[in-house]
């Protein structure tokens, strides 16, 4: 059942008729600031670890590179959320383990040993130097491919403005003309706004496309994988109450045993 809901879940994260989507547009806003946010995310991390590195002699280090292992967990918790919100998925349930819970008694620092999982620092640091390079070069694409829908779109636009004010023809040596087809500016408007609603429409599927890459990239999807821990719950519980019942049918086979 839970692999059913996690599928349907990975479903209704895809966008559909990209045209009047508004996730759509809120992907193209996240992607224009993932370059800057990229940036930002890289340069706190390799700070807080070059520091935490430089200051460890006099004590310092250490509680600072524990506060920048959750820095990162925070940055990858951040970027996960944001994605859902965008996606429209639903927020997973919270599940903190036993050896991560706080207990009553210890200083700041054990619990943030305690607390410290080496593995999951060594995800979220890969992640953020992931999230600095998808950010760039998600942008270029993003930016690229929307730009030569919109400049088809515009160019009759651009051409009658050139032409009126500055007497300036942008189509005057153009593929048209190399093969020698007399069309008229109106059927060349035709042509070049078709092609770019065309690109334009596709440029868009481009950018869906890159926000499941990132979505895949940065383990959206993890927290709503089915856990195995229910699992073996059930398989050992059997055998449990069968232990429970068998020490408590003992007593009375003993008192027939003694009558």
């Amino acid at each position: 059942m839970k692999a059913v809901e996690a599928t349907t879940i990975a479903r209704a994260g895809k966008v559909n008729w990209v045209l009047f989507n508004p996730k759509t547009y809120a992907t193209i806003l996240y992607l224009l600031l993932s370059l800057p946010l990229g940036i930002i995310y890289l340069t706190l991390a390799i700070t807080g670890l070059a520091l935490s590195i430089g200051l460890t002699p006099i004590f310092i280090g250490i509680p600072l590179f524990f506060g920048v292992a959750k820095l990162l967990n925070g940055i990858v918790n951040f970027e996960q959320s944001l994605i859902r919100h965008i996606l429209g998925l639903p927020v997973p349930p919270v599940s903190v383990p036993n050896h991560l819970q706080p207990e009553v008694g210890q200083n700041w620092l054990k619990r943030m040993v305690k607390g410290f999982d080496g593995g999951l620092f060594i995800r979220n640091l890969m992640l953020v130097l992931l999230r600095f390079i998808t950010g760039i070069v998600f942008f270029v694409v993003m930016v690229t491919v929307i730009a030569l829908g919109l400049g088809l779109i515009a160019l009759p636009v651009v051409h009658i403005i050139l032409m009126n004010e500055m007497q300036l023809d942008i189509l005057e040596n153009n593929l048209f003309r190399y093969f020698h087809i007399d069309w008229t500016y109106n059927q060349q408007y035709l042509l070049y706004v078709g092609v770019g609603l065309v690109l334009f429409w596709i440029a868009l599927r481009v950018v869906n496309g890159l926000m499941q890459i990132q979505r895949r990239i940065m383990y959206v999807d993890e927290s709503y994988q089915p856990s195995s821990k229910p699992v073996e719950a059930q398989f050992h519980a059997p055998d449990q109450s069968h232990y429970e019942t068998y020490h408590g049918d003992q007593p009375t086979q003993e008192k027939v045993w003694l009558a």
